[in-house]
């Protein structure tokens, strides 16, 4: 019954997406304007021990997509509830575990679309990455926004109101991208930030995808990385699903 009900709910969202190509491709737009702007004026400088500078920021746009992405998904909650989606499935016996999980599934559909996207536009623009390390930087662009986006709607149905939720993500978006390194790996920032930087999970995923993108699959940040991933995500679904079924929806 979870994967049937998981499977009805993805369904539902997904053909929303699908009939919104315009916001599909539009939310993909800022991670490509930092490419584009951007990523030009770190070519040929020595941002790390290996790679090319695409090889470094690619990595952090790709989970800078999932970041913001993500974070922002429960804004969708808050307007199902105004137009009273939630309440009618409050009263099926749909599992709420299931209605967590097609919505989170379906944004790590989209943002990994998205992410294929960004990819071969940094390809034209010059990265050149190996293949498996692509795949392993769209798994964990897949896993954080599952992470984040249950969290997100965990919030949005705790606080169900636009001028709540809006202030609330950004004070933690913000300083999460300035200290995990997402735009310059933070081994080039004061010691103090670099220790400071260790506290925010994100920092792990992105040192991990950007030795995948280096060919360095064994590397203790790859391990830390996928350690992170899955434990976040795992936790962030857990809670999730509880207050799913604690607010009744």
């Amino acid at each position: 019954m979870l994967l049937h009900d998981t499977t009805l709910i993805y369904g539902r969202y997904i053909r929303q997406s699908l009939r919104s190509r315009f916001a599909l491709l539009f939310g993909v737009l800022m991670p490509l304007l930092y490419l584009l702007f951007f990523g030009p004026l770190l070519t040929d400088l020595p941002l790390g021990p290996g790679g090319s500078s695409w090889q470094v920021l690619v990595p952090g746009l790709l989970l800078q997509l999932g970041l913001f992405g993500a974070a922002f998904a429960g804004f969708t909650i808050i307007i199902e509830d105004g137009q009273g989606v939630v309440e009618r499935m409050r009263v099926t016996p749909v599992s709420r575990l299931a209605l967590l999980l097609g919505r989170v599934l379906r944004d790590a559909t989209v943002f990994v679309f998205q992410a294929v996207l960004l990819v071969l536009a940094a390809v034209v623009m010059g990265l050149r990455a190996p293949l498996p390390g692509v795949l392993i930087g769209f798994a964990f662009v897949a896993l954080l926004t599952i992470s984040l986006g249950s969290l997100s709607y965990a919030l949005a149905m705790k606080v169900r109101t636009p001028q709540e939720f809006g202030p609330m993500v950004n004070a933690t978006t913000m300083p999460s991208m300035l200290l995990s390194g997402l735009m310059l790996p933070m081994t080039l920032a004061p010691a103090w930030l670099d220790v400071l930087s260790h506290f925010v999970p994100f920092r792990y995923l992105v040192d991990a995808v950007r030795d995948a993108y280096v060919g360095s699959y064994a590397s203790a940040h790859m391990l830390y990385g996928a350690v992170v991933a899955v434990g976040f995500a795992a936790l962030a679904v857990t809670v999730g699903t509880r207050v799913f079924r604690t607010s009744g929806a």
